[in-house]
């Protein structure tokens, strides 16, 4: 009887055995540093394009499938169709940065805290952007990097989609989540005002995005890039049956950024609270996209002024809402406000 109670004791004292863990099961965590890579692989690639760009470079792919090295088609109008192709990929690279800065905050805050209408902006806005890649389907154009990009980024984005399901709460909410504000919309304080400011650029982000990835899948431009490149589309043509369709890839993977990115602004600023971290994943975000977007324009001597007054509009709407909203990063009044609403809002609900 004695030897049962002390083997019953040693048991009840003894440690309890850890379960193994895997190493890639350890490093994937709960799903989140998988997301943080696919947010990094995002201002990785944009800088990339970023760099190329700044060097006059084209990619290997790019050279063989044109058969013409960059200086052969600076020869032609004042190597405007060379500053063309980069004024797209360096608004391509503004706006990956911009989406991998928001996706940066998205997960760091309210996925974490397991809020739901996070997850499913990182869904669709994600989709959304891997999807719009299947665009050359239509203008025939195989980036090969930018393939291999993508192909390293998915897996990871949804294994990370799939893990961080269990981070929300047990009784999950739908896309539900995503049509109610955190805080009612107002126009009568300067942060209401500031929110829909920026509701209104992320809305048309988001249909700009989409209308210019139709447009680069189909006619590819408009009349003012004729006007600036000094050709037709028949002309072009005659140069080389490859350059419009490359065209077309780069205007179409900028079309379906800028829509991700505007998804992403949308949803933030509808369903985010203030916080000093929002206010900054904002500033950047909208630093980066707006000032390469608009910057490339000067660079380029692209300054036809019905070509590049939408972009100057929203980022002048853009700045007002970020100025708004500043006092929400610093505990005033009025971010105390906003709060409260919340908290109200949540209760009664």
């Amino acid at each position: 009887m004695r030897d049962l109670d002390t083997k019953t004791r040693y048991s009840a004292e003894a440690p309890p055995v850890a379960e193994p863990v895997g190493l890639l099961k350890e490093l994937a965590g709960d799903g989140r540093p998988l997301l943080m890579l696919v947010a990094l692989g995002l201002i990785l690639s944009g800088l990339f394009a970023l760099f190329l760009s700044a060097t006059g470079s084209f990619l290997p792919h790019d050279v063989a499938y044109l058969g013409m090295q960059p200086q052969e088609l600076c020869a032609l109008h004042a190597c405007r169709v060379v500053h063309f192709i980069f004024h797209d990929r360096v608004s391509f690279g503004g706006t990956l940065m911009a989406i991998g800065t928001l996706y940066l905050w998205l997960i760091a805050f309210p996925l974490r805290d397991g809020e739901a209408w996070a997850w499913w902006t990182l869904l669709f806005s994600g989709s959304w952007g891997f999807l719009s890649f299947l665009a050359y389907l239509i203008y025939g154009y195989l980036d090969t990097w930018h393939a291999v990009a993508s192909a390293g980024m998915l897996p990871l984005f949804v294994a990370g989609i799939w893990m961080t399901r269990r981070l929300l709460p047990v009784r999950r909410e739908g896309l539900s989540s995503l049509l109610r504000p955190a805080v009612p919309l107002t126009f009568r304080t300067r942060a209401g005002f500031g929110r829909a400011c920026l509701l209104f650029v992320g809305a048309g982000m988001a249909v700009a995005g989409a209308v210019i990835t139709i447009l680069g899948s189909t006619v590819v431009f408009v009349p003012q890039d004729m006007t600036y490149l000094g050709y037709t589309a028949a002309e072009l043509n005659a140069i080389n049956l490859h350059l419009i369709p490359l065209i077309a890839h780069d205007r179409a993977g900028f079309g379906g950024g800028l829509a991700c990115c505007g998804l992403t602004v949308l949803a933030i600023v509808w369903k985010a609270c203030p916080s000093r971290a929002l206010w900054q994943a904002l500033l950047v975000g909208g630093v980066t996209g707006f000032g390469c977007a608009i910057g490339v324009h000067y660079k380029m001597n692209y300054l036809i002024v019905s070509h590049i007054a939408p972009a100057w509009l929203g980022a002048v709407i853009y700045a007002v809402g970020i100025i708004c909203l500043f006092p929400m990063s610093h505990g005033t009044a009025d971010a105390n406000s906003l709060w409260d609403g919340r908290k109200k809002a949540t209760a009664a609900g």
